[in-house]
């Protein structure tokens, strides 16, 4: 049984060597600088997003204010939606990297308008931004390598091994305070920067716990591996720097080569449709419908909303004008013909991240890398999950545009009162402030 004593006697020892001290200021340091880096880039991401709202309540009251039909308010007014970044973003900025986190979208056929700004979709991130995230998962590793690849090691190789064995009442105490003296000192320089950060970014005391676990469980978990190889019999007459080179082997081959490989071949075994592809099949549908008889429009359009049928009355080649009604029908049949390829799309990206995450079980890395991610609310699902919003909110714009279309009433400011707002379903820093 480990006594004080022994916490006290290994403590010393370890502190007596200057290159602990130093890796304990280098990690940090650079928990620190990644901090500060995700928390600067979150405080930019919100501040575009205060600035985008003023502009856009200003633009869109300015179209109301200048037209005089709703489908040209429909036409030129833009409404932004957005994914805030959560009070944990700035520690796993996540997919958040990849996956679009704003939209300022209209009444025209919307996947275009989500896909437009999509040029690829990595769900598998296996070595992300330098974010308190990587430094966790892929850089602490290393220290946990570089200050325990010669607990043991190094005592066979001064010839000391065997005489603290005897003269310990407890060997295994030696070994297992001298390694607790080490962790705990690399867990706090770790972690104590992320709590000052996550207090400042209004997170929630059960976040921040959240993250600490998991923070720890990872250091726990490669503590354990780097300890099983030094003491395996296998490896007994193995000098430090083989053995070191043994625990760099497997940190490459789990946080490298795994996630590298496993990347390469779900994107080769899952087939995704290219967000090119939704674009175009939306826009080939909007714009053949200009050539197409109407009445094509007419039925596509009426089996998504018979609550409609009695209301096509136009027809362009005996009205020989322009109907709103009818252009903003072909813009949601557009949306239909792209459905299926918009679905198989969503579909394959949810089905890569759930085989990513049996991934995960084989490298502790990316495993530790998903876990801050979802805490943060920045992983796969998240995003997917505002792209849903997105869509919903397109939703309720063209129920309340089609009424005023279809049904025709007088024009009036006072109906846009009634207009939908876009409401995030992430909660920012502020509100979760606002709350507590």
């Amino acid at each position: 049984m480990m006594r004080f004593t022994d916490i006290k006697r290994e403590a010393g020892f370890v502190f007596g060597h200057r290159q602990i001290k130093l890796t304990l200021l280098v990690v940090f340091l650079l928990s620190a600088a990644s901090l500060w880096s995700g928390h600067v880039e979150m405080q930019e991401q919100q501040a575009t997003i205060e600035r985008l709202l003023e502009k856009d309540q200003i633009e869109r009251e300015a179209v109301i204010t200048h037209q005089s039909n709703y489908g040209m308010v429909a036409y030129y007014a833009f409404h932004l939606t957005y994914a805030p970044p959560s009070p944990l973003a700035f520690a796993a900025v996540g997919e958040r990297d990849v996956f679009p986190w704003k939209h300022r979208i209209r009444m025209l056929a919307l996947e275009g308008q989500i896909y437009e700004s999509d040029t690829d979709n990595p769900e598998l991130a296996f070595l992300g931004r330098f974010d308190f995230a990587f430094v966790t998962s892929v850089l602490l590793p290393l220290f946990i390598i570089l200050l325990l690849y010669d607990l043991k090691a190094k005592e066979r190789e001064a010839r000391r091994f065997e005489l603290l064995n005897v003269t310990a009442r407890n060997a295994h105490a030696i070994w297992s305070a001298r390694a607790l003296v080490t962790l705990v000192p690399l867990a706090l320089v770790t972690l104590i920067p992320f709590v000052f950060f996550g207090l400042v970014n209004g997170a929630s005391l059960p976040s921040i716990l959240t993250v600490c676990a998991i923070v720890i469980g990872n250091i726990a978990l490669w503590s354990g591996i780097v300890l099983s190889i030094g003491a395996a019999k296998r490896f007994t007459n193995f000098s430090a720097t083989h053995l070191a080179s043994i625990m760099l082997g497997v940190w490459i081959v789990t946080t490298v080569v795994v996630p590298v490989t496993a990347h390469t071949l779900i994107n080769a075994v899952v087939e995704t449709p290219e967000g090119g592809d939704i674009v175009l099949t939306q826009r080939e549908a909007v714009n053949s419908a200009w050539d197409k008889p109407v009445e094509d429009t007419w039925r596509a359009f009426i089996a998504t909303h018979p609550q409609w049928a009695d209301y096509t009355t136009f027809n362009p080649e005996r009205d020989s004008s322009f109907n709103w009604k009818w252009y903003y029908a072909f813009q949601q049949v557009g949306d239909q013909a792209a459905s299926e390829l918009s679905q198989g799309y969503q579909a394959a990206t949810l089905q890569k991240d759930t085989i990513a995450s049996y991934v995960a079980l084989l490298s502790p890395s990316l495993l530790s890398q998903r876990l801050l991610s979802n805490a943060a609310n920045t992983d796969v699902k998240a995003m997917v999950g505002y792209e849903n919003d997105v869509r919903a909110f397109h939703q309720a714009l063209r129920k309340f545009y089609y009424y005023h279309l279809f049904k025709a009433p007088e024009f009036s400011q006072e109906s846009f009162e009634a207009l939908p707002q876009f409401t995030p379903s992430i909660k920012t820093s502020q509100e979760k402030k606002n709350e507590n």
